[in-house]
């Protein structure tokens, strides 16, 4: 995205916040016995499932409390549309969600792939953001991740965002997954402004409800000031999912039909790029968010209009991904880091 890089004191400081963090302070969840055990994996599960459908969304963000003197809280800003999500996989312990955007242009409707959630029982690692372009696997203790799940989110090109490790349960009458406090980048709302924050330090909870779902965030906006982070605004985010069929569920469906094989290499071109780094380092800016995310996506576009063949769009991408991530870029993004003199 287009911000400062950190300060080496910036830098050492974010990776205090990520040792000290209460993120890595929760309890273990004691062992429980199988049949209990099972049952509350499956309850897990049939909420995570429940997330698939079609839905009317409304998208609620209010800055609130200014942590510094001289920062004015921007206005509330209240948005909608309608979303397909689908269920990708399902191997039991691990199950992938597919946000599709549908967007009436007045003539037709046009399908935006939106972002992707991949839930993980119990999981060894997970690809959590570490810096300003960077991102790296983080071991997961077994008492840690005993009976939580992960939730790991991923931008428009299966590049990866954030991700988070919590447990499912039910607190005055209420289902909830509530993550441990994460870190992630901007949101192209806010990059695009060029503010004077530069990630978010943020919790983010899950939880059904009669007609749909909720994903609330806790959004704390930190930045470099005086070379060192600090928090800046306090943002809250309401996303309501509200099961809706009166809009064209078909264009969707007709796009995962014909790009669903198209972003399985995508999602395995990333994969690779993952295991290869221990993570990825990868160029972003504000309006795409990856430098190559809007070519990864006009590709999606054209093979569901016909324009361009699966086979050629594939290896196009793995090239795009495997250029955009290669050891000399991520060793040329981490110098710059390193050498920046803000």
């Amino acid at each position: 995205m287009s911000i400062k890089y950190t300060t080496k004191l910036g830098t050492a400081l974010f990776s205090l916040a990520l040792i000290t963090s209460p993120a890595l302070a929760h309890p273990p969840i004691p062992d429980r016995p199988a049949d209990v055990e099972k049952t509350a994996f499956e309850a897990d599960r049939a909420d995570i499932l429940a997330m698939a459908g079609n839905f009317k969304v409304r998208f609620d963000m209010q800055e609130s409390t200014p942590w510094v003197s001289d920062y004015t809280p921007r206005d509330r800003k209240i948005s909608g549309g309608h979303e397909v999500v689908k269920i990708v996989e399902d191997t039991g312990t691990k199950i992938v969600l597919q946000h599709l955007l549908v967007v009436d242009t007045g003539d037709s409707d046009f399908i935006v792939k939106h972002w992707r959630q991949d839930w993980e029982y119990e999981p060894e690692k997970i690809l959590a953001y570490s810096d300003r372009n960077s991102w790296e696997y983080q071991p997961i203790s077994e008492k840690r991740r005993n009976g939580r799940w992960s939730q790991t989110v991923y931008q428009v090109d299966d590049s990866p965002r954030y991700a988070g490790l919590g447990e499912w349960e039910t607190q005055g009458g209420v289902r909830r997954w509530r993550s441990n406090w994460t870190w992630r980048p901007l949101a192209r709302r806010d990059a695009v402004r060029d503010p004077v924050y530069d990630r978010y330090y943020a919790i983010n909870r899950h939880s059904p409800m009669p007609n749909g779902w909720i994903h609330f965030q806790d959004n704390t906006k930190m930045g470099m000031v005086d070379g060192k982070l600090v928090p800046i605004v306090q943002e809250y985010v309401l996303n309501t999912y509200t099961k809706f069929d009166g809009y064209n569920v078909q264009a969707a469906e007709d796009y995962w039909t014909k790009t669903q094989g198209y972003w399985a290499e995508v999602r395995k071109s990333w994969e690779t790029a993952f295991a290869s780094n221990n993570g990825v380092v990868v160029e972003e800016e504000a309006q795409t968010g990856t430098v190559i995310s809007a070519d990864i996506l006009e590709m999606g576009t054209k093979i569901a209009n016909g324009e361009m063949d699966a086979g050629a769009a594939k290896k196009t991408a793995r090239e795009l991904i495997a250029n955009a991530t290669k050891p000399n870029a991520v060793e040329s993004a981490q110098n710059a880091i390193t050498n920046s003199p803000y």
